[in-house]
């Protein structure tokens, strides 16, 4: 497979109250041609910052890109231009943002607003535009697109101004969407109609994806690796499978056992993890997870683990990976 993009010790910082806030702390992983990786991890983990870094979106002030590279197709996405960027932006690399009504422009017609990234960067004109924007409507199920195209945003469920958003990020046939918790602000019902959209659309259109989401229930189904974040550090990453049926963090292991089974014959009550994550306006020493973890040791206090080979394309950033191999439960004696 074709690397699509490699990312390097990617660090991000934000200024706030004269302090600094570690927001990414030396990120790295890779994506192949039509491949799909899932960031995931609770709020504030640095899983939407990361992507808006690699796409130039992080404001500065009060943000900053530290240090890192971001290679997409061989381009280091965090030394090009603002010029080159807003090329690459919606032609190459497509968003789709959590909340479709904040991203879409209230007063506009959803027709006019697809049209313009499809002239801007395909340089089609006005009538070829409307037609190729009807097209994809089309292709997320957006029923009677030529009538809907002249609708706004208000007369939409939340359920289709998400395809709406789907379909906008498309409209140039990107080689990478980053689908940010597409699906936070819909019922159950509708985000698995989403999730079965972009998988359907990843393999016709052959794009890579990166899908964010604090959801590891939701993911599940969707891409091939998962790569788990706490506090903008990468814990674990891991082929999908592998990672629930072998996970080798305790943070991973603490939100496998906080998602509801169907199929539990007794009432077991979820799993919970106690304490708060580190603040971020200081430099973490140690395990980021060491506070939290029922497995902590002098250790974990003291240096910060690396990320270890753990199996076939499994890394973990565990001291104690080995050991975790040895319980079924989160906070079980080792």
């Amino acid at each position: 497979m074709t690397r699509l993009l490699e990312v390097k010790d990617l660090k991000v910082r934000f200024r706030s109250d004269r302090t600094i806030i570690h927001a990414v702390n030396g990120i790295s992983y890779s994506l192949d041609e039509g491949g799909s990786l899932a960031v995931v991890g609770e709020s504030g983990s640095g899983k939407s910052v990361g992507m808006l870094a690699i796409m130039g979106l992080i404001p500065n002030p009060p943000g900053w890109v530290e240090s890192g590279q971001a290679l997409f197709k061989g381009r280091d996405l965090l030394k090009a231009s603002e010029g080159e960027l807003r090329l690459i932006r919606g032609k190459e690399i497509a968003m789709v943002f959590q909340d479709p009504m904040t991203s879409l422009n209230p007063v506009l017609p959803i027709g006019l607003q697809l049209t313009e990234a499809i002239q801007t960067h395909l340089g089609l004109d006005k009538n070829q535009a409307r037609e190729r924007a009807i097209e994809m409507l089309r292709m997320v199920g957006l029923p009677n697109p030529a009538q809907r195209i002249k609708d706004f945003p208000f007369q939409f469920s939340g359920g289709q101004r998400q395809r709406v958003m789907i379909a906008m990020a498309l409209t140039c046939t990107p080689s990478l969407l980053i689908a940010d918790e597409p699906t936070t602000a819909l019922d159950v019902t509708i985000q698995a109609q989403i999730v079965e959209l972009v998988r359907d659309l990843q393999k016709q259109l052959g794009m890579a994806i990166i899908w964010i989401s604090h959801n590891l229930g939701l993911v599940a189904g969707v891409v091939d690796t998962v790569l788990v974040m706490y506090s903008g550090f990468i814990v674990e990453q891991a082929p999908v499978d592998d990672l629930y049926e072998h996970p080798r963090h305790p943070y991973t292991l603490g939100l496998l056992h906080a998602v509801p089974k169907l199929d539990t014959e007794n009432q077991e009550r979820l799993a919970s993890i106690d304490g708060m994550p580190p603040d971020l306006r200081k430099p973490i020493v140690g395990c980021p997870f060491a506070p939290r973890c029922p497995y902590r040791q002098e250790k974990c206090d003291q240096q910060t683990p690396p990320l270890f080979e753990v199996g076939p394309q499994h890394q973990s950033a565990c001291w104690r990976w080995q050991e975790l191999s040895k319980i079924s439960t989160f906070g079980e004696p080792l």
